[in-house]
């Protein structure tokens, strides 16, 4: 029998019908496949972790913490850190231990996690636009007294005072005054006619203002760093001072970064300075050079480590590591290998590091472990779920990322 091309078609399809019934389609989560993600625990040997692992030395980060809050309390201004660095509650919770007046969020969801995970004052950076996000930062605000919202330009303002009315609140609102163009409304009469609207709103109270400049953090050489940071914060710094002369509330004037937190405290009455990156250090910070005209930015230690396995040797001048872009960024300068001055580090990769050299001190064997200091540490740490707190190279604490992943 010879059977045409319509008639096999069509008796599959019949066949395929008594096989494939559609069903509703529910999924699996992670967690149905493979179980929940179980850190090492604490008391093990750091030789004892697999890699790549995201460490930190509590020695160091306890210093660096130590440092900044008494440089500023000298200095006679506050320290504000910023959470997009490491996204940790149990880190947030030693800075504020240390003096601190709260915490920096760049993202609302990474400012509710912190804020439920128990960091009690909170300082949004960021205009939130959608009207879903100034609902939920005005439940955040009724949930968190602490929580202050920023604000850049008149209808957000407008919304935001519905959105806390319809709460039942009074909130708290900074104005973003920008320093360059990232964010922000320009210095000048724009951000005073946006103070003053705040401040007639009866459902907001103004608390200031803030003018983080981003661009300066990293530029090399101290005296060239500090000449740029205060020449381009001025007009923010005029701004200000006719905020205050005119009546408006200025107690609060943030601003700043670890690249310029000793220098910031030379612009008139400003208040904090939003550091971040001090507590860990990573290779962009160490390259800007210190106050003592020296390449090498040592001002704090760099306390933040993956820690990698050597998985391959085989080849003259060359090494494998199994730490490739998903454990280290992709971002330059490229990861320092600690005690290896000479090893050039590429994490382009996907799951392994290459490295490079003419010259090394100590032969490197397969299953060896080294410790990498990371490119840039605020999207280095977003990668891993778990902070291996390590003192003595033995584990104390096994602390979670809480705002892994929340950067809406």
């Amino acid at each position: 029998m010879t059977t045409t091309r319509r008639a096999f078609v069509g008796a599959s399809a019949a066949a395929a019908a008594h096989v494939w019934v559609p069903k509703p389609v529910t999924g699996y989560t992670a967690e149905d496949i493979i179980g929940p993600v179980t850190p090492h625990r604490a008391g093990i040997s750091k030789s004892e972790l697999e890699t790549p692992a995201l460490c930190v030395d509590l020695d160091k980060l306890e210093r660096n913490i130590a440092k900044m809050q008494r440089t500023a309390n000298a200095n006679k201004i506050g320290v504000r850190p910023h959470a997009k660095t490491h996204r940790c509650a149990a880190i947030g919770k030693l800075q504020m231990a240390a003096g601190a007046l709260g915490l920096c969020a760049a993202k609302l969801s990474e400012a509710e996690a912190l804020l439920d995970a128990g960091i009690p004052n909170m300082l949004m950076t960021t205009s939130n636009l959608p009207a879903s996000k100034i609902r939920k930062a005005m439940q955040l605000k009724k949930r968190f007294p602490g929580f202050i919202q920023a604000v850049d330009y008149s209808q957000n303002a407008l919304d935001l005072n519905a959105a806390a009315r319809e709460a039942g609140i009074s909130a708290d609102v900074v104005i973003d005054v920008a320093v360059g163009t990232r964010s922000g409304i320009p210095p000048g009469e724009d951000a005073i006619r946006l103070a003053q609207l705040v401040d007639k709103q009866p459902n907001l109270k103004l608390r200031g203002l803030l003018s983080y400049d981003g661009g300066v953090q990293h530029v090399a050489g101290f005296a060239t760093r500090k000449e740029r940071a205060l020449a381009a914060i001025e007009e923010n710094a005029r701004t200000q001072q006719r905020m205050k002369a005119s009546g408006l509330n200025t107690e609060i004037f943030s601003g700043g970064g670890t690249g310029t937190y000793n220098i910031y405290h030379l612009v008139p009455d400003f208040t904090d300075v939003q550091v971040g990156s001090y507590i860990f250090m990573d290779m962009q910070y160490i390259a800007i050079g210190n106050a003592d005209g020296q390449p090498v930015y040592d001002d704090f230690e760099p306390s933040l480590t993956v820690l990698a396995t050597v998985v391959n040797n085989r080849f003259p001048g060359r090494l494998t590591t199994d730490a490739g872009a998903k454990a280290l960024t992709i971002n330059v300068p490229r990861a320092g290998v600690i005690g290896e001055p000479g090893f050039d580090y590429n994490a382009g990769s996907d799951e392994f590091g290459s490295i490079t050299f003419k010259d090394a001190r100590k032969e490197w064997k397969m299953g060896d472990r080294m410790e990498l200091i990371v490119p840039h540490c605020d999207p280095a740490v977003n990668l891993y779920d778990y902070i291996y707190a390590t003192r003595q190279d033995r584990v104390e604490a096994v602390w979670e990322v809480t705002a892994r992943g929340h950067s809406q």
